[in-house]
């Protein structure tokens, strides 16, 4: 069986922090490059970032920033987020990606969601952000942001309100702090509201010169990340939020260049991707999370307009390279009312799985993070089985095909914050603990 190990010899001050901590590395094997170490416990390196594992923690909303309008901390992260985001860091995690930020006030899913549109690095959307990242570096975890717009699913209460008791609207109005009248989509009107009933209200279509600025937005959001310490990028292009209802010609009816052909559907990533490109570091990896269909395929609707597919993701992911993507994480769904899916444990690992084979396919190198129903340590190990990267040559140590690159697990981290620790014990891989820790898990 696997055990667990102190950090390091010797105790070192972890940097950043304005109190003293031990510098720790929670989640790391003792001997990564063993024959016996599983490839979910060896290191991933994608440009200038190493994670110690390839467990990310996937982006969670957490409705729990600063919701207050009239306060200059509308949108920040909380102490919330360090205890939560945190504590998964001292428990070994080699990537937390922080939940869906909005590049815009009104890109908020609710009132109570994270924002990083405020400007300069005084602002205290930056501050609440550094002081996440910097309490998950000096657990040696590496931190990511997801970037992100919900178009014409913003303006929503926390779900927990709409819960409660009978049936409420889940509209946020003006009286919570919403934004009725600023709701935006790739089109607009009745007929794009998100779903029937009372629930969700009708976006308005943004003009062209309105995408050019989300565009610059994200880009905006981008560099004030990298500033704050952030190691990764995720431009979070699923779920029917605002890229996705770009890339679907279910939702993007428009007649400008973002709208009609693939190509145009797409413009939006790949300027938004040029754009954070431009202003981040060489060295930072940028993933893109996408819903690789809609399931909609057997649907009225996309017999009527088409929809978003593997065949549209597929050709989307070709472009990745180009546009300065490094990693895709593959999700599903989310963007219309009508879809139609059958869950069931490898329903998504399946679609990761076939983008990594078309991608190899193809001689290209884009990564491919999977998600969804990962709850064991050994369906995690085998997903990444095999899936070594080698100074950029992929070295199939166990002559299998993995499916995935690294996995991302969200819900079973709420359940099992430890999952990374015991999954090491299940896998038999000796890893480093926080000092903290230590006696009572060695």
């Amino acid at each position: 069986m696997g055990s667990t190990a102190f950090n390091s010899p010797a105790v070192e001050h972890a940097s950043g922090l304005p109190y003293f901590t031990p510098a720790n590395n929670a989640g790391a094997a003792v001997d990564p490059q063993a024959l016996e170490t599983p490839t979910l416990f060896r290191p991933l390196k994608i440009r200038d970032v190493t994670f110690k594992n390839r467990v990310i923690v996937a982006p969670m909303c957490m409705y729990s920033a600063q919701s207050d309008p009239a306060s200059p901390a509308v949108g920040a992260l909380t102490d919330y987020h360090i205890a939560h985001l945190g504590h998964l860091a001292t428990k070994g995690v080699g990537l937390i990606l922080i939940e869906a930020t909005a590049v815009q006030p009104n890109g908020r899913i609710s009132p109570n969601d994270s924002g990083l549109w405020q400007e300069g690095t005084q602002s205290e959307q930056f501050k609440g952000l550094r002081r996440v990242v910097d309490f998950a570096h000096s657990q040696g975890a590496k931190i990511g942001i997801q970037l992100s717009h919900a178009g014409r699913k913003a303006s929503t209460v926390a779900p927990w309100l709409s819960s409660q008791g009978k049936k409420r609207s889940i509209k946020a109005d003006e009286s919570v702090g919403g934004w009725p009248a600023n709701v935006v989509g790739p089109s607009g009107g009745d007929e794009h509201i998100w779903a029937p009933g009372d629930q969700f209200w009708a976006p308005r279509e943004l003009s062209t010169a309105e995408v050019e600025e989300i565009v610059q937005a994200f880009a905006r959001s981008a560099e004030l990340s990298a500033q704050a310490g952030v190691d990764v990028i995720e431009i979070h292009g699923a779920h029917g939020y605002l890229i996705h209802q770009f890339l679907s010609p279910v939702t993007n009816r428009r007649v400008d260049k973002y709208g009609g052909s693939l190509e145009n559907r797409v413009r939006i990533v790949s300027e938004i991707a040029a754009a954070i490109r431009a202003v981040v570091p060489s060295g930072m990896p940028l993933f893109l999370r996408i819903s690789a269909t809609e399931w909609l395929e057997n649907e009225t609707v996309a017999a009527q307009t088409g929809s978003w597919d593997m065949a549209s993701s597929i050709e989307l992911a070709k472009l990745l390279p180009e546009l300065g993507v490094d990693f895709l994480d593959v999700s599903s769904g989310g963007n219309h009312k009508d879809q139609h899916l059958e869950p069931h444990t490898n329903y998504q690992i399946d679609l990761a799985a076939k983008l990594r084979r078309e991608i190899h396919a193809a001689d290209q190198k884009t990564l491919i993070g999977a998600v969804g129903f990962i709850t064991e340590a050994e369906s995690a190990r085998d997903i990444v089985d095999g899936a070594e990267e080698a100074e950029g040559t992929e070295a199939m140590l166990s002559g299998k095909d993995p499916k995935a690159d690294a996995v991302l697990l969200a819900r079973q981290f709420l359940r099992e914050p430890e999952w990374v620790l015991t999954a090491a014990k299940t896998l038999g891989v000796k890893t480093t603990v926080p000092w903290q820790f230590a006696r009572g898990l060695l």
